[in-house]
C-alpha cells in the first residue's frame, strides 16, 4: 500500500459526493450541516490535491467534469465502506430493532425489492420490514407507512424526499404475440395493436398521444390495476405493455418494441415523514435505501 498517495481526506469526498447527489452546493451544505464557503474550501481542496477540475459552472448550475464522473463511482464505494464502518462501530447492526413498514408499487415490490431487503436483514437483523405493495399513494402522515418509494414527487411540506434513481422504461410484448401480430416500425403503427392497460387508462392515453402513439379506449381491451396481473397478461401475449427495463429484461420469451424508440425516464423518490427520519431504524432503512437505489442504478 502507497500510504503516501492518499493525501485527501474523507471530509472532502464526503462534500463532493453531496455536492452531486444534492445538485448544488448551497444544497449539499445544508445537508452535512455545514456552511456553503466550508463546503466549497473542502470541494477547492480535494480538486487541488488530486490536481482535477471536478465541476464547472454552466449558467447557475454545477455540471461534472469528465474527472468527476470518472471520480464518482469510487466516492459512493468510499460512502459505503464508510457507513458499514460507522454501522460497526456503533453496534447498530445489533441493536436497531423494530417494525419499518415500505410501501412501494406491486411490481417494484415483486422484482426490485427482494434482492435489497436481503442485503437490509444480513444489515440488521432484528429490524421487521413490512412490504406494502400498493400502487395508490399510501398517506405518511397518517402512518400508512413509514418509507415510501414512488416515481411522484410528495408536495406536502412535513414529508422528507429524495431522488434516487432515474430507471427507464420502453413498450415491450412477447415473442408469441410479435410473432403473430407483427412488430411495428414506427410509432405510427402502434395504434394496429393492443396494448394492456394499467391503472387509468384515459391517463396512459394523454401520456402516449403525445410520444406520437395515438391509441383509443378500442386499443385497450384487457389491462389491470395491479402492475404484476398485467405484466403476467403480457407474458401470455395479451398485448404491448410499458415496463420498466430493469424488470423487462430479465424476463425470458419478452421482446421490446421499437427498440430505438428514446427510453421512457421515470424518476424515483425516496419519502419519509420529516419526525419519523430522527428514528433510528426508519433513518437506516431510508439511507440504506436510497444509497442503494443511487449507487446500484436500478
Amino acid at each position: 500500500m502507497n500510504w503516501q498517495s492518499v493525501s485527501f481526506d474523507w471530509n472532502q469526498i464526503r462534500a463532493f459526493l453531496a455536492t452531486v447527489e444534492e445538485g448544488s452546493l448551497s444544497a449539499a451544505a445544508r445537508a452535512l450541516g455545514l456552511t456553503q464557503p466550508t463546503l466549497g474550501r473542502q470541494v477547492a481542496a480535494l480538486e487541488e490535491k488530486l490536481d482535477v477540475v471536478l465541476f464547472e459552472r454552466v449558467g447557475k448550475s454545477l455540471v461534472l467534469t469528465n474527472s468527476g464522473l470518472e471520480l464518482l463511482d469510487h466516492a459512493r464505494e468510499m460512502c459505503e465502506a464508510a457507513n458499514r464502518i460507522s454501522l460497526t462501530a456503533s453496534g447498530q447492526s445489533q441493536t436497531i430493532e423494530g417494525k419499518v413498514r415500505i410501501t412501494a408499487s406491486d411490481i417494484m415490490s415483486a422484482h426490485i425489492l427482494p434482492p435489497i431487503l436481503k442485503g437490509l436483514r444480513e444489515l440488521a437483523p432484528r429490524l421487521e420490514i413490512e412490504v406494502v405493495a400498493d400502487n395508490d399513494i399510501r398517506d405518511l402522515q397518517h402512518r400508512e407507512a413509514d418509507i415510501a418509494i414512488r416515481h411522484i414527487r410528495p408536495e406536502q411540506p412535513d414529508l422528507i424526499a429524495r431522488l434516487v434513481s432515474e430507471p427507464t422504461a420502453h413498450f415491450y410484448a412477447s415473442k408469441t404475440y410479435l410473432d403473430e401480430h407483427g412488430r411495428p416500425e414506427t410509432s405510427e403503427n402502434m395504434s394496429d395493436h393492443d396494448f394492456i392497460g394499467f391503472g387509468d387508462i384515459e391517463y396512459m392515453i394523454d401520456i402516449l398521444n403525445p410520444l406520437g402513439i395515438l391509441l383509443t379506449e378500442k386499443n385497450i381491451r384487457v389491462g389491470s390495476k395491479s402492475g404484476v396481473v398485467a405484466w403476467e397478461m403480457a407474458k401470455n401475449g395479451l398485448g404491448i405493455i410499458i415496463m420498466s427495463d430493469d424488470v423487462a429484461t430479465c424476463t425470458a420469451g419478452i421482446e421490446r418494441v421499437l427498440p430505438n424508440m428514446d427510453p421512457i425516464i421515470f424518476p424515483t423518490w425516496l419519502t419519509t415523514h420529516r419526525e419519523l427520519h430522527t428514528s433510528r431504524r426508519i433513518r437506516l432503512v431510508f439511507d440504506y435505501l436510497a444509497d442503494f437505489f443511487t449507487t446500484k442504478q436500478l
